[in-house]
């Protein structure tokens, strides 16, 4: 029997598709890469799944999984072979169990992000994960990224909310490693080799997720700075001034302000950027586990303290729910609409050692300028973990199609920039095809012979979404060569 009747046989006639032609599935979610596939499959059980990776492995054929395919690396796309079983695990989105007394939720792979907030809620608990497209994607694939967000400061990423993994291995075999304890020093940890692996290793069926308290109060404010190197230092004094409960610290260039109040003027702005010459704002917020009362005069209190010694320059504070889910949409859906009435821009997610963000940035917006004159570099993002958005639109009067002629340049320019301070060329997003070919370039051969050897040995035949992450080794002789010279002269 073929294999695509083998996988009717195992999950359903009515879930095996093999006409893909145009389907979005088959293209990353901004349309830089598409690609073929043999079939889509929709399992409805760990089990199944672990059935079609068995029948593929004996076939030989590629298996690349997908979630809500919300991912900006293409890591979820097949090539253009047409030899690849796209499967897409939709199906498999049950809660399986929700633990109070050991604060945890155990959920499917195809559960939406939102859905599992929305869950953990109605326990009267949070899970903390937050991100932009946590309307659409899946905790598989937040597990496949080990995604990040808006609370990393004090949550941490996918990888720390996780405490155990449901996993089919490259061979059709199923891991039950749904533990949830906090404490289990038996040997290697799986669960980590597969958390951020891009589903290059096994496909993640199931998790079991930390859960915490919900909080009492959540306040925020949209803070002024004249410099980053000022911000940098006011975190530090939040973070000995708010202890545990500071969740966010949002930095957002006053150019990216102006930029919304131009292209988005029907979005509220709660300052006048035009009034003022500050060069930085952050969004700071506190969740506050005793009172609204308490969060404020803490709040107060801390940011009182940055006006006085001139490191705060203003502050505008959240008057209520409505006004705090308001600053939040400037910075997570504001920023990136502004952008779009543009058109499309050079985009990096980087991070670097907060205490040296402010000397990479002036770098590198130096370097950028030097370069290519009258580009605007479009600078937001994660203070509080080193993670910033830094992306480049073309100079004014230039239209984007011509400006992204230079984008591999500028790419090597912001990514060499980064790695000469200490930083990493891909903070959350991962690598997928998008950085595959760079990365070379940025990590030891020796590093990358021992990624290799993990691939070999979780996926000998290699069918575990071949040709993401990991490039052909010859190109790592062709790309070794990098000094920080090159990107700062």
């Amino acid at each position: 029997m073929s294999l695509i009747g083998k996988l009717q046989q195992i999950v359903g006639e009515a879930y095996v598709t093999t006409d893909t032609a145009g389907a979005p599935y088959l293209s990353d979610v901004r349309n830089t890469h598409t690609g073929k596939a043999l079939a889509l499959v929709r399992p409805g059980s760990p089990q199944e799944v672990a059935a079609v990776v068995r029948e593929c492995a004996e076939h030989h054929a590629p298996v690349v999984v997908q979630g809500g395919n919300t991912g900006l690396m293409a890591a979820a796309t097949p090539d253009n072979s047409g030899k690849a079983v796209l499967l897409q695990l939709s199906r498999l989105n049950r809660v399986r169990e929700v633990d109070l007394d050991n604060d945890t939720i155990t959920v499917e792979a195809g559960c939406i992000l939102q859905h599992v907030q929305e869950a953990a809620q109605s326990a009267g608990r949070l899970f903390p994960l937050s991100l932009g497209a946590e309307g659409s994607c899946t905790i598989g694939g937040n597990l496949g990224t080990n995604a990040g967000g808006t609370q990393v400061l004090r949550y941490g990423n996918t990888r720390e909310l996780t405490l155990g993994l449901e996993v089919v291995t490259a061979e059709g075999e199923l891991w039950h490693g749904l533990r949830g304890l906090r404490k289990d020093n038996t040997g290697y940890d799986l669960r980590d080799l597969y958390i951020g692996s891009e589903g290059t290793l096994g496909i993640i069926t199931a998790a079991t997720l930390k859960l915490y308290p919900l909080p009492a109060a959540e306040y925020a404010g949209l803070l002024a700075f004249a410099s980053l190197e000022d911000a940098v230092a006011f975190l530090s004094e939040a973070r000995k001034g708010f202890g545990a409960s500071l969740t966010g610290f949002e930095v957002i260039a006053s150019d990216v302000l102006r930029l919304i109040a131009t292209n988005k003027p029907q979005l509220p702005l709660p300052v006048d950027v035009w009034a003022n010459d500050w060069a930085w704002y952050a969004l700071v917020e506190i969740s506050d586990e005793q009172s609204e009362a308490h969060a404020q005069e803490a709040f107060e209190r801390v940011v009182g303290q940055g006006l006085e010694s001139g490191l705060v320059q203003d502050a505008v504070v959240a008057e209520g729910e409505t006004q705090r889910l308001a600053l939040w949409h400037l910075r997570e859906s504001g920023i990136s609409e502004a952008q779009a009435v543009e058109g499309k821009n050079i985009k990096h997610e980087v991070s670097v050692p907060i205490s040296r963000t402010a000397e990479f940035v002036a770098t590198t917006v130096a370097s950028l300028k030097r370069h290519y004159p009258g580009c605007r570099p479009i600078l937001f993002g994660h203070l509080g973990d080193g993670n910033l958005h830094f992306n480049v639109s073309p100079p004014l009067g230039v239209s984007p199609k011509d400006f992204l002629q230079h984008e591999a340049d500028i790419h090597e320019l912001v990514h060499d920039s980064a790695h000469a301070f200490g930083g990493s060329i891909s903070a959350e997003h991962g690598i997928g095809q998008v950085k595959r070919d760079v990365l070379p370039r940025y990590k030891s051969a020796l590093e990358l012979r021992l990624m290799r050897r993990i691939k070999q040995a979780l996926d000998p035949l290699n069918i575990l979404n071949p040709g993401k992450v990991l490039t052909d080794s010859r190109a790592e002789v062709i790309t070794r060569s990098i000094t920080a010279e090159k990107a700062l002269s």
